[in-house]
């Protein structure tokens, strides 16, 4: 609640305009039975045409001025919502970008982007409904009770027993059905994930024909929801009924006193008129304040999980700590490993266990192994995507957990297996690896990176219009484009993740080739499965169930190393295979 004052405080004079307008407008609302009461006591008992003109334009002038006041409220009270929720939501994001991949991983991204979407999108409604309602409504409930007891003290005691009888009922509910919701946001947040499995892999799913697996897989999780909505839902919806009947109750009451006072001379018609009016009022704000309980319990419960991102704290931060320096001695390794070791979070064993080695700067170093071995995880520890949880990892000699990571990656570019782009022009995408890039140093990555062909056959040059996702290009023009916006930015440590996984054989050896001669005093890691990738490197590192299995050059482990050994035998085999059929 604390922190969603602070969004509320940027602007103090809306924030307060909107209930003080609403309140202005009830005020208003409040003189309407007593006027009434007039029309009928004088106006209409004493047949006087005149007066009843009189008193019918008061009416209309109270409810011309009420209207203008409230819609002055909701102009107010919805600026505050929208630039509160736009506030939260622009925190929200910024705080998830200094996440590290740990983060990410333990919260998943699906549920991040429900934080930001609908959970902020309840937290602003919440506001806007609360600044509107919550004290007009109680201002009305109140103001007719004691309204009510200037009309007369015996008729009203009704008001005195009605009233807590529904205070207690809306707030029964509420303790009720606040836990409810919040067990309804995380159905739905199985359900997005589900929803964003499927439609990120929907050519998986159509390529094994599983269309109605995962269809009755989402009808079990949208069930769920459903069930629990409808539960929830049954106790939200008895506020209404529960309320029409306490104050039907209350009105036969008034009509049964007020009456017997009419007919003892003690009320005037009139007065009776006024009463029931009172109590319509408070039935009407009651129900009011009943539906902005009800909303008000999604909205804290929407706060509640918004307020628990906000809560984690990133495992790496980037303020406070020092920045990578330029290589300062000759012969210092660019980067080295000592002793290494690596546990995700929530893991029982490590993923990486004692790894060692050094690379200098020119060098070229070759990763390979087998299918989850650890080649990536040890590529993600070099520009500290994740810390090691044993061992040190220097770059030029400084550990990396005293640096800054944007710091590590202004000097460190990673192209990752999965090529990601984005939209917008090719220029852009480019310059994401070098904000001032100019054209000359963009076209002379492209042609490092084997990718000017095609983009010149595209005709449009660097104003190439990408799609989202890059649905526009084939997989291969993805990687070589985000190994030219990896280039752009002339690193010092460049790593290349199994990033030419999609280009063919010759496409690859120019590849490797124009890095090898473009790149000068550039470290290399090229992390790959294939052989051929990676046997022209200075050093190669095979990795076997997380653990080096072999530190050399090609000659050196195809001599002595048995499990580079398998890894080329294997190979070796498949293009023999290949070339007999």
């Amino acid at each position: 609640m604390k922190r969603l004052l602070n969004y509320l405080k940027p602007h103090p004079f809306i924030t307060v305009m909107a209930p003080l307008f609403k309140m202005l407008e009830a005020t208003f609302e409040l003189f309407v039975p007593l006027v009434v009461a007039q029309m009928i006591d004088v106006g209409i008992a004493g047949n006087d045409v005149p007066y009843l003109w009189k008193m019918g334009a008061l009416l209309i002038l109270l409810g011309i001025v009420g209207f203008s006041f409230s819609l002055t409220a909701q102009y107010f009270a919805a600026k505050s919502a929208v630039s509160a929720g736009m506030t939260m939501r622009s925190d929200l994001f910024a705080h998830i970008g200094t996440f590290s991949y740990q983060e990410i991983d333990t919260i998943g991204t699906s549920t991040l982007i429900n934080r930001m979407t609908n959970d902020v999108n309840q937290v602003q409604n919440g506001i806007n409904m609360f600044l509107r309602l919550f004290l007009r409504s109680p201002f009305v409930v109140l103001g007719a009770m004691v309204m009510a007891f200037t009309v007369d003290v015996h008729a009203a005691l009704t008001f005195a027993v009605t009233i807590p009888v529904l205070l207690v009922v809306v707030f029964t509910i509420l303790l009720v059905s606040m836990p409810l919701y919040k067990k309804v946001q995380r159905q739905l947040d199985r359900v997005l994930l589900l929803t964003r499995e499927n439609l990120l892999g929907i050519r998986v799913v159509r390529a094994f024909a599983r269309q109605e697996e995962e269809k009755e897989r989402f009808s079990q999780e949208t069930c769920g929801l459903y069930k629990k909505q409808l539960f929830v839902g049954k106790i939200s919806a008895l506020l209404n009924p529960l309320t029409y009947v306490i104050i039907n109750l209350g009105i036969i009451a008034v009509l049964y006193f007020g009456g017997r006072q009419v007919d003892a001379g003690n009320l005037t018609q009139g007065q009776v008129i006024a009463l029931i009016n009172y109590m319509s009022q408070i039935l009407t704000e009651l129900v009011k304040l009943a539906n902005l309980i009800i909303l008000l319990s999604r909205a804290l419960a929407s706060l509640a999980r918004v307020g628990a991102i906000f809560d984690v704290e990133p495992s790496i931060s980037d303020e406070g700590e020092a920045p990578l320096l330029s290589p300062a001695k000759e012969g210092q390794p660019a980067v080295s490993f000592e002793n290494v070791g690596f546990t995700y979070a929530g893991a029982r064993e490590e993923t990486l266990h004692d790894i060692s080695f050094s690379a200098m700067p020119g060098e070229t170093i070759g990763i390979i192994g087998g299918t989850g071995s650890g080649k990536s995880t040890l590529a993600s520890l070099i520009p500290r995507f994740y810390d090691c949880t044993s061992g040190t990892i220097r770059l030029f000699g400084q550990d990396v957990q005293s640096l800054k990571p944007s710091s590590i990656r202004k000097r460190v570019s990673i192209v990752p297996q999965k090529a990601t782009v984005f939209s917008g022009s090719l220029r852009k995408n480019m310059q994401w690896g070098k904000r001032d890039a100019t054209d000359e140093e963009i076209y002379r990555a492209l042609d490092t990176a084997q990718a000017r062909e095609f983009v010149d056959s595209k005709r449009e040059g660097l104003d190439l219009v990408i799609q989202q996702g890059g649905s526009n290009l084939s997989g291969g023009q993805k990687q070589r484009l985000t190994i030219a916006r990896a280039l752009v930015g002339q690193p010092d440590i460049l790593i290349l993740d199994d990033s030419a996984s999609a280009l063919d054989f010759a496409t690859d050896a120019r590849l490797r080739k124009a890095i090898r001669e473009n790149t000068g005093n550039m470290t290399v890691f090229i992390i790959s499965q294939r052989v051929s990738a990676i046997q022209n490197a200075d050093h190669i590192l095979v990795m076997d169930d997380g653990r080096p299995a072999g530190y050399g050059t090609h000659q050196e482990l195809l001599s002595s190393n048995h499990v580079y050994q398998e890894i080329c035998a294997s190979q070796s085999a498949g293009k023999e295979a290949s070339a007999n059929a």
